[in-house]
């Protein structure tokens, strides 16, 4: 099956994962992660919770519980439930949103560093999560690539792993994602182990 017919569907979690063109990085410095973020904000946040997030400098990693289709939900949707077929239909909606997402951020990086053309793959990729315990090994998985950069998992400013486990405001599931680990300490402890998660 074409990737691309496979729709996100509602009250469904996902890993989405995309990587630069050749494996060539995406997030050059902190801006372009902030401005990413930002476009996270704007194009995914209407349409799904973020259960955790990733970006590494070639590639980046979301869980995500896509919303349930009501026009409270994606009242910030253009067109929202107005077209029935097709790319602007409701059940493509959550698909077209990532990808305005990656888009609009291509543009920018783009303007910003004097180049033209896409710098993702096409398309994104996505992996439905099926139970909790995939669940579970699939939010360690993300929050531990730092560590294949040699970074510290549990101080890498462009994770969710410190807003899940910090007091602070964040836009991150980070309650549901704890219930889903027990505890904080429990939630620390998967993540120093060893994971057979694979994507």
């Amino acid at each position: 099956m074409d990737i691309r017919l496979d729709n996100l569907e509602p009250g469904f979690f996902y890993h989405i994962f995309n990587r630069g063109i050749n494996g060539g990085e995406v997030f050059l410095n902190d801006d372009n992660r902030l401005f990413f973020l930002q476009k996270v904000s704007l194009y995914l946040l209407p349409v799904a919770e973020i259960y955790a997030y990733c970006l590494m400098p070639n590639h980046f990693h979301f869980v995500i519980r896509i919303k349930e289709w009501t026009e409270n939900n994606f009242a910030k949707v253009p067109n929202f439930g107005k077209v029935e077929q097709g790319l602007h239909a409701e059940k493509s909606i959550a698909s077209k949103q990532l990808a305005k997402l990656i888009s609009s951020y291509t543009q920018a990086f783009n303007k910003d560093h004097n180049r033209h053309g896409s710098i993702f793959e096409r398309p994104f990729k996505r992996k439905r999560i099926t139970s909790e315990d995939y669940l579970r090994k699939a939010i360690v998985y993300i929050h531990r690539n730092p560590i294949n950069i040699g970074e510290n998992m549990e101080e890498y400013r462009f994770s969710s792993f410190r807003r899940i486990i910090s007091e602070s405001k964040t836009a991150v599931q980070a309650d549901e994602v704890l219930t889903v680990f027990g505890t904080v300490d429990n939630f620390k402890y998967l993540h120093r182990c060893e994971n057979d998660y694979e994507i």
